[in-house]
């Protein structure tokens, strides 16, 4: 389904009919795909709302790739469809958009999750952000500079965010695990998991074992 927002055709797609609605959001380059193993298992519990950020996926492209205007989006998306006190997990940029999201518009969400996220470009390991550079110098695009660029977020900020939160990563993620555990420390009510074995999407990219991950947190807040 297509909606415009913001002057912006945004895609999203929609699963089950659970009272609690459920808003996804992929990663950079990526599109709302990725979550194809995981919405069959939320849509028996709630109403999944898989959506594909600007500039991604099947919606459309504007000049320029900015986190703050993806959150936005996002807002939007949960005014326009009139959701109610809606659960938001972000992979990645998703992480990001969400933690923007909760910051800037503190009374959309009822719970965060997210995973992968940063606060910074500085704050992928060295090996990733050299490959990150030397992608974008060889074939210069929006993704790739979007990286390098953004975000700018502040500790201040993230103790701001006055919803449950659960901070996910792997252990061999690509952020460095000490920005992750800054995340988790200056959110205020968070849980912090670092996922065994796994690296930055193995546990979230066509995976069904970030499920079992998010049911447990959201079962420990209604608890």
């Amino acid at each position: 389904m297509y909606i415009q927002l913001n002057s912006q055709i945004l895609y999203y797609e929609k699963h089950g009919e659970g009272e609690t609605p459920f808003l996804l959001v992929h990663g950079n380059g990526e599109s709302h795909e990725i979550f194809d193993e995981l919405i069959p298992k939320l849509a028996e519990d709630y109403t999944v709302y898989a959506i594909d950020s600007r500039g991604h996926g099947k919606s459309a492209t504007p000049k320029e790739l900015h986190y703050e205007d993806m959150a936005a989006d996002m807002a939007a998306f949960i005014d326009a469809l009139s959701l109610k006190s809606p659960l938001f997990y972000g992979f990645s940029d998703g992480g990001i958009v969400g933690l923007l999201l909760a910051i800037q518009y503190p009374s959309k969400l009822a719970a965060l999750m997210i995973s992968g996220a940063n606060l910074e470009p500085s704050d992928l390991r060295g090996s990733d952000l050299r490959r990150v550079k030397k992608e974008h110098k060889n074939n210069p695009c929006e993704f790739t500079r979007l990286l390098l660029e953004e975000p700018h977020i502040s500790v201040e900020q993230l103790a701001q965010i006055n919803v449950p939160t659960l901070v996910l990563a792997g252990e061999k993620d690509i952020i460095r695990e000490k920005v992750t555990r800054k995340i988790a420390a200056n959110i205020p009510d968070s849980t912090l998991v670092i996922v065994p074995g796994e690296d930055h999407g193995s546990y979230a990219v066509h995976s069904v074992k970030l499920y079992s991950l998010l049911k447990d947190f959201l079962q420990s807040i209604t608890q």
